[in-house]
């Protein structure tokens, strides 16, 4: 049902009328220094692909490359944080697989279910629709603060909860409400991951910069030029499908591109069911910020304004 032509967050396969598989693997570098805090970081990256295709997590398997020469109690504290997300999903921890190597690397591979007819995917969203963020922007530039010793302890730990965050309550919202397209916002950046959802549903799309949230100290890293490399290579690959409007703060403007680690739901709902997501997400207590809309069929370019006045 889901494959590589739409960039999806998962891979999707029917079973039967009542039953489809969903399908994901995620794992990279430790960003914080708590080893626990990592595997949960770790874990809860990979099972929000689940959630963005609108399923429910399963079983899940460990990915570990590890030096054999470091202490082996910090890598049982990554996999404990590891298990300790993977069973607040409500999911099985059924294996995995460990290699020696240089650094380590740490992640799940997750399958999930979802029913045919209530697949989310990235290429739904059509005119009209407003767009939701569910978690602030801004923990790859306080994960580049972190390796620099200029991360204040609120800003480590503002942005260590947020990406620990399990999207399971915004995923059960955006099923009970009904959307017509949700990503993940990881490693290619909010604007990236738009970009994919754009592209893939074929509508041109606004962004209101002023409107995005962001992590707390993520703003003031930024001015200090504390950017991850790979806010570059999103910016570069994407040079010539935004349109940023004079006026935009630099700052903000770099933030869009940055990538992000185990991110909020960008989710395009329904002009006529905005009011009752918001809702609903206040009452489940998501975060969530009004972010944009699509503006029409055919994708041209993103346009990123000021405000939406």
């Amino acid at each position: 049902m889901v494959g590589l032509d739409t960039r999806d967050d998962a891979a999707i396969y029917k079973i039967n009328d009542d039953t489809a598989i969903i399908q994901t693997l995620d794992f990279f570098t430790p960003m914080v220094d708590d080893p626990y805090v990592f595997g949960q970081i770790a874990a809860a990256n990979a099972i929000n692909d689940i959630y963005a295709m609108g399923g429910e997590p399963l079983l899940a398997m460990n990915i570990v490359c590890y030096p054999d020469c470091e202490e082996m109690d910090v890598l049982k504290q990554i996999l404990t944080g590891g298990l300790d997300k993977v069973t607040e999903a409500g999911a099985l921890l059924v294996g995995g697989h460990t290699i020696d190597d240089n650094e380590p690397k740490y992640g799940l591979s997750v399958c999930g279910l979802v029913h045919p007819d209530k697949v989310i995917t990235n290429s739904g969203a059509e005119p009209g629709d407003i767009l939701l963020l569910t978690k602030p922007l801004g923990n790859g530039v306080i994960a580049t603060a972190i390796k620099a010793d200029l991360a204040s302890a609120e800003a480590c730990r503002d942005a260590a909860e947020w990406m620990a965050g399990l999207n399971k309550k915004a995923c059960s919202v955006m099923q009970k409400i009904g959307v017509n397209a949700a990503t993940d916002v990881t490693g290619f950046g909010f604007l990236g991951h738009l970009f994919e959802l754009s592209v893939a549903s074929d509508v041109a799309v606004e962004i209101f910069a002023g409107q995005i949230p962001f992590m707390t100290g993520t703003l003031e890293y930024a001015s200090m030029g504390l950017m991850p490399g790979g806010a570059y290579k999103n910016r570069d690959y994407l040079a010539d499908k935004i349109d940023i409007a004079p006026g935009v703060d630099t700052n903000i403007r770099d933030l869009l591109f940055s990538p992000e680690t185990s991110g909020g739901l960008l989710i395009s709902v329904p002009g006529e069911k905005a009011a009752a997501m918001e809702e609903t997400l206040q009452q489940e207590g998501c975060f969530f910020a009004q972010v944009g809309r699509v503006i029409s069929t055919g994708f041209q370019s993103i346009k990123v304004l000021n405000s939406n006045s």
